[in-house]
């Protein structure tokens, strides 16, 4: 059996975390590892677990789960944070992206959905609920560049780079295209390092900023 997903609560909410926490635990590949009522006690325990991933609340007394999140990546760039929130607004969305979080979730989604986004950003996969995924395509159409980011990437590359930004997982590149794990990661690495982007989040905000996908 693979080795469990360590996962760290944070909302303000008990009953919040106590209904994640019971439905997280009933399934064998997740572990809670802690939970916390607040950003500033989040950090004094993230760093002593490191948890794989986070589950953020955003409004919070305090400390947000904004800076929180950017201060728990700033202090374990290990750990993923997967935002779970009742706010699909662009001032909550994209501060809450750029501070670090890997995936955006409404709280009115399903606890299976919820549990499927915590398995991909363990695996370091982006997830976003599809009302926030519709924001960022129009924010991202309304922001074209003409400028070509993409001459160093090769035919190959950008054909994964495509996938990514159309939601595909690595698995689903790796059965799509008939390559190895190994070949897949490789690529995605040497996209993200010759455009210089942190994660797949960005390479999909890119591909759409820039056009290229448009004929897809």
């Amino acid at each position: 059996m693979s080795k469990a997903i360590t996962v760290f609560l944070v909302d303000d909410h008990a009953v919040v975390r106590q209904g994640i926490r019971a439905s997280l635990e009933a399934r064998q590949d997740f572990v809670v590892v802690g939970e916390a009522e607040s950003g500033e006690e989040a950090l004094r325990h993230v760093t002593d677990v490191i948890p794989d991933v986070v589950v953020m609340d955003l409004m919070m007394e305090g400390m947000d789960g904004v800076e929180t999140t950017r201060e728990i990546k700033r202090l374990s760039p290990h750990t993923q944070v997967v935002v779970l929130t009742s706010y699909h607004d662009d001032e909550h969305i994209f501060p809450a992206l750029r501070a670090g979080a890997i995936s955006y979730q409404l709280k009115s989604v399903k606890i299976e959905e919820l549990a499927e986004s915590i398995r991909r950003a363990a695996n370091r996969e982006a997830t976003l609920h599809p009302r926030v995924a519709a924001r960022m395509i129009l924010e991202v159409q309304n922001n074209k560049s003409d400028s070509n980011p993409f001459t160093d990437l090769t035919n190959r590359e950008m054909e994964i780079l495509k996938l990514i930004a159309n939601g595909l997982t690595n698995s689903e590149i790796m059965a799509k295209l008939i390559l190895s794990e190994n070949t897949v990661k490789g690529h995605v690495s040497n996209i993200l390092s010759k455009l210089h982007l942190a994660d797949r989040t960005q390479v999909a905000v890119l591909a759409w900023r820039t056009g290229i996908m448009k004929d897809e």
